[in-house]
Protein backbone atom coordinates (compact mmCIF):
# COMPACT_ATOMS: atom_id res chain seq x y z
CA UNK A 1 0.00 0.00 0.00
CA UNK A 2 1.06 3.39 -1.06
CA UNK A 3 1.14 6.29 1.77
CA UNK A 4 -1.35 8.76 1.44
CA UNK A 5 -1.87 9.68 4.86
CA UNK A 6 0.81 12.56 5.88
CA UNK A 7 2.37 12.89 9.30
CA UNK A 8 -0.32 16.30 10.60
CA UNK A 9 -3.33 14.38 9.02
CA UNK A 10 -1.86 10.90 11.03
CA UNK A 11 -1.47 12.58 14.20
CA UNK A 12 -5.44 14.39 13.60
CA UNK A 13 -6.90 11.17 12.82
CA UNK A 14 -5.73 9.33 16.26
CA UNK A 15 -6.72 11.80 18.07
CA UNK A 16 -10.22 12.53 16.24
CA UNK A 17 -10.32 8.48 16.56
CA UNK A 18 -9.51 8.71 20.24
CA UNK A 19 -11.89 11.19 20.73
CA UNK A 20 -14.72 9.50 19.56
CA UNK A 21 -13.72 6.01 21.08
CA UNK A 22 -14.01 7.98 24.41
CA UNK A 23 -17.28 9.91 23.92
CA UNK A 24 -18.18 6.35 23.33
CA UNK A 25 -17.14 4.86 26.46
CA UNK A 26 -18.75 7.70 28.48
CA UNK A 27 -22.23 7.46 26.68
CA UNK A 28 -21.63 3.42 27.06
CA UNK A 29 -22.62 3.48 23.46
CA UNK A 30 -21.44 0.95 20.84
CA UNK A 31 -21.02 3.39 18.47
CA UNK A 32 -17.58 4.99 20.00
CA UNK A 33 -16.38 2.07 17.67
CA UNK A 34 -16.55 4.10 14.70
CA UNK A 35 -13.16 5.78 16.15
CA UNK A 36 -11.27 2.70 15.13
CA UNK A 37 -11.32 3.46 11.82
CA UNK A 38 -9.78 6.79 12.23
CA UNK A 39 -6.83 5.40 14.29
CA UNK A 40 -6.13 2.52 11.97
CA UNK A 41 -6.01 4.95 9.15
CA UNK A 42 -3.75 7.14 11.26
CA UNK A 43 -1.63 4.50 12.05
CA UNK A 44 -0.97 2.55 8.83
CA UNK A 45 -0.73 5.94 7.06
CA UNK A 46 -3.33 4.65 3.79
CA UNK A 47 -6.72 5.19 3.68
CA UNK A 48 -8.87 3.59 1.21
CA UNK A 49 -10.92 6.36 0.48
CA UNK A 50 -8.53 8.95 -0.06
CA UNK A 51 -7.07 6.60 -2.76
CA UNK A 52 -10.52 5.95 -4.11
CA UNK A 53 -10.61 9.98 -4.49
CA UNK A 54 -7.00 10.35 -5.49
CA UNK A 55 -6.16 12.74 -2.35
CA UNK A 56 -2.60 12.26 -0.75
CA UNK A 57 -1.38 14.34 1.58
CA UNK A 58 1.70 12.30 2.31
CA UNK A 59 4.82 13.94 0.49
CA UNK A 60 6.66 12.06 -1.84
CA UNK A 61 10.51 11.25 -1.28
CA UNK A 62 12.74 10.50 -4.05
CA UNK A 63 15.55 8.58 -3.69
CA UNK A 64 19.15 9.18 -5.34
Amino acid sequence: MKCNVGKTEQVIRISIGTIIILIGIYYKSWWGLIGSAPIITGAIRYCPVSAILGVSTCKQTTRS
